[in-house]
């Protein structure tokens, strides 16, 4: 397979796959969807989730949706289709939906220059600067390195973001390499809200959830507070599951707010799988869409261990979307993950099938098994356990990581050199100070993390439950003294006179 066959199957393809699939579906028969329900039942308990939702669609309806385990673990509520899951980065595909729209309405184009709309946007490359389009913001291709710490330890607005990027070095050359990028990301979400002159919450609730009726989804973190059937995030330490706090991500919410359940998403894999279209309806135009669903730039199947199995030809990134091939057909997919919470989106397009798996566990790389076993199911091709399969695959990766770990060494420097202030004009300012044995770091006003030491320079701050927090190394200055601190592989250059 060459690339560009691979990019005509994935999107110039795409409309007489659709009228294929209309034409011939497959018929997925009960007794196949109760193997598969037992499948899911069984890989619930072999992954010690606590709670799982998975939905299917084919052609125009939703053929099959449960629930499995609670909500919350040592409670006794039930998960079921209607429950509330945060779907993270899915809510990516909705941005460019939106946006999408507003290029049909002759308001925005794919390759409009992103300060037409943001003239106060400053990268450090004045070329990517000056640049910079739509296109460009939806596909993570900017060249810059992920700068989640603005809107997780620092708690930034976006208002606060867009200043501060223009201090963050790239790490690849603009438009060369895909690097995953939320607060660029999230600039198409800022876009949607000045062209639009909606809040971007308003504009995907009233332009994308009431047409599809999509009841159940709220698009911020902070909506959901109050509404019945919402699960808890969990971690686990070996095989205890624990609650942690919700982690909210209204700040940057065009690129992962989103709360919905299987029964609301199998509605919105439905509009996607026949082309942006409600009851015939499209609410975005064909060739519109045909770019929403084209590849644009490659990216490395390491960053999903699941695909060690499948052996795509490619991954690549289309506009909100990943797009790879699976035995001969097209995939679009997308996961989610926030703070204890999982997601994941897969669609075959030419079968006119889709699956979502919501789950309430931190990174639960159960949601990879269950889609390609349910895209097995609609192609008639059942055979391998994948639950089986990507369990042993991850167990052999965390031995083999095991191995590679030396022992750690002590620290290098006595803990009070550490201490001190620290700054970097791009991120925040970073505060460190001993209390009696322990060092504890504190970001800009955010909340103090007592500091763990790993090995030699590095201390890891952790939220209490383990739930976030940042690693940290020190840079000592050969004097006895440290001259600044790696965070996320930014270096905090220290400013205050102590060495």
């Amino acid at each position: 397979m060459t690339l560009a066959l691979f990019v005509w199957l994935a999107a110039g393809g795409a409309g007489r796959a659709h009228a294929q699939a209309r034409a011939n579906p497959r018929t997925i028969g009960q007794d196949e969807l109760r193997a598969f329900d037992q499948y899911v039942e069984r890989a619930v308990r072999d992954w010690n989730v606590p709670g799982l939702a998975i939905a299917l669609v084919h052609g125009d309806s939703m053929i099959f949706a449960r629930g499995y385990g609670v909500r919350e673990v040592g409670r006794p509520d039930r998960v079921d289709e209607h429950t509330r899951f945060a779907i993270g980065s899915t809510t990516k595909a909705m941005t460019t939906a939106a946006v999408a729209m507003l290029i049909d309405e002759g308001k925005l184009s794919w390759d409009d220059r992103v300060i037409e709309y943001i003239p106060e946007l400053r990268l450090y490359d004045p070329y990517a600067t000056r640049e910079l389009t739509v296109r460009d913001l939806l596909t993570h291709r900017t060249g810059l390195p992920g700068t989640d710490f603005y809107w997780g330890a620092a708690g930034y607005t976006i208002e606060e973001m867009i200043p501060r990027l223009e201090h963050v070095e790239p790490v690849a050359s603009f438009r060369t390499q895909w690097i995953y990028q939320n607060v660029v990301y999230a600039l198409a979400g800022e876009l949607v809200e000045r062209v639009s002159g909606r809040p971007w919450h308003e504009f995907v609730r009233e332009r994308i959830f009431v047409p599809l009726g999509m009841n159940e989804t709220e698009p911020l973190d902070g909506d959901i507070l109050q509404k019945p059937n919402v699960v808890s995030p969990h971690n686990a330490r070996g095989d205890s599951l624990f609650v942690v706090p919700q982690r909210s991500v209204d700040n940057v919410a065009s690129v992962g707010s989103v709360w919905s359940s299987v029964a609301d998403m199998s509605k919105w894999m439905r509009f996607m799988l026949d082309s942006a279209r409600v009851n015939g309806r499209p609410l975005i135009q064909p060739e519109t869409f045909r770019e929403i669903v084209t590849p644009e730039v490659r990216a490395p199947l390491s960053i999903y261990t699941s695909l060690e199995l499948v052996k795509p030809y490619a991954l690549m990134y289309a506009l909100g979307w990943f797009v790879h091939d699976f035995d001969g057909d097209i995939v679009w997919m997308h996961t989610g993950s926030i703070n204890g919470l999982s997601a994941i989106v897969g669609l075959l397009p030419r079968h006119r099938f889709g699956v979502v798996v919501l789950v309430n566990r931190d990174h639960a790389e159960l949601r990879h098994a269950l889609m390609y076993r349910a895209f097995d199911l609609a192609r008639g091709t059942v055979g391998r356990d994948w639950s089986t399969d990507v369990r042993r695959l991850l167990e052999t990766e965390a031995r083999r990581a095991a191995q590679t770990v030396s022992s750690p060494a002590p620290a290098s420097l006595p803990l009070a050199a550490y201490a001190g202030s620290y700054s970097h004009p791009g991120y925040a300012d970073l505060q460190v100070r001993l209390d009696g044995n322990t060092l504890r770091a504190r970001v800009n006003d955010g909340p103090e993390y007592p500091l763990t030491h790993q090995s030699h320079d590095a201390f890891r701050a952790a939220a209490p439950g383990g739930s976030g927090g940042y690693t940290l190394v020190f840079d000592p200055d050969g004097l006895g003294g440290v001259s600044g601190v790696r965070m996320s592989g930014i270096l905090f250059r220290r400013v205050d006179a102590g060495r």
